[in-house]
């Protein structure tokens, strides 16, 4: 096969592929949490679930959840990535809300469960299987907005996935939101889906306007995170990224690229920055965004208010970014080795 004939085989295989995490996989697993403890948890085919209409997620939000992956090495092994640390921020997210804590090893039991169920489902590279633990408030009553649910349902569902966005490695575009916050300060470390919707109307109104893929919010000029990410600044030999605090995700990819960075020969450096620094790097250096579904995603171009552009570098996806994201994508794929404890194999 000639090299336009097999550029036309991946365009159409790409086309063909749906969008990231429509299609769910034919097994979940299901435990429910009734006078105090958790039952034991059942696989059930996945279908929708029955709650009462007085349900407290569906009234007061308690719901919370966690994104990773499962991949399909070369020998044929399905193996998930830094699952202990999903299920460990997923608990930290319970406690957030103050809602019934699911016990670390009977969520990593299901979790492997539905994984080893579903391993058909698993694709192969560069496609891997989604997964998404869910906590919900069940308990039913419509007077509880000051109390937390005396009653929760957890659920891990698994979705056959490729790329998160659907410029697939295109640079992306982002617009620099100066004023609102991504949610609630005191909630940014909890990976609830209130903080999702919080994000929406400027994250819409930015698109319709800019035609962006995601909004950087940076509160008071200060850089934060995206919607849907975190985000790292990136240049020959460094890596600046927003230290830890409550008002942002404390993303495990990040955590992971920050980890074999230095391995690589990067300085990492976490700290406040502010856009105008931001700008002043990106004229000559790299920006990108981090995260369980997009992994790295470079940024081509900063849209600031106004709908002044700002290019990053070239415009291109950079190749320290590039180089990054392959590092960790290689130990995802098991094609190199990884740090002890972060794969696990089912």
């Amino acid at each position: 096969m000639n090299a336009q004939a097999m550029q036309t085989r991946t365009a159409a295989e790409s086309a063909a592929r749906p969008a990231f995490g429509t299609v769910l996989a034919g097994t979940m697993a299901v435990a429910n949490y009734r006078d105090g403890k958790w039952s034991t948890h059942e696989l059930q085919k996945t279908a929708p679930i029955v709650i009462s209409p007085g349900a407290h997620a569906l009234h007061y939000g308690s719901t919370c959840f966690e994104g990773f992956k499962a991949y399909r090495w070369a020998d044929g092994s399905i193996n998930i990535f830094r699952m202990d640390k999903h299920i460990a921020r997923m608990r930290q997210s319970a406690r957030g809300l103050v809602m019934p804590e699911p016990d670390a090893a009977q969520l990593a039991a299901m979790v492997t469960a539905v994984v080893d169920r579903v391993r058909g489902e698993v694709p192969e590279a560069p496609g891997a299987l989604y997964l998404r633990p869910m906590l919900i408030g069940t308990g039913s009553s419509i007077g509880g907005a000051s109390m937390p649910p005396s009653e929760a349902m957890l659920i891990v569902l698994a979705s056959p996935v490729w790329d998160y966005f659907s410029s697939g490695s295109k640079p992306l575009r982002v617009y620099v939101e100066e004023q609102s916050m991504r949610c609630a300060p005191h909630l940014g470390m909890i990976k609830t889906g209130g903080n999702y919707a919080a994000a929406m109307g400027a994250t819409m109104a930015a698109r319709k306007k800019h035609q962006v893929d995601q909004v950087l919010f940076c509160p008071g000029g200060e850089v934060q995170e995206a919607a849907a990410a975190n985000f790292l600044l990136i240049r020959d030999g460094r890596i600046l990224t927003r230290s830890l605090d409550s008002t942002f995700l404390h993303g495990v990819t990040r955590d992971s690229l920050l980890a074999i960075a230095p391995d690589l020969g990067f300085k990492v450096e976490e700290r406040i920055f502010k856009v105008d620094e931001m700008l002043d790097w990106v004229t000559d250096g790299e920006a990108a965004l981090s995260g369980t579904a997009a992994v790295l995603a470079g940024v081509g171009t900063l849209i600031r208010a106004g709908g002044r552009e700002h290019k990053v570098g070239t415009g291109e996806v950079g190749p320290h970014t590039r180089r990054l994201r392959m590092a960790l994508v290689s130990m995802q794929r098991g094609e190199v080795p990884t740090p002890a404890g972060w794969t696990t194999r089912v």
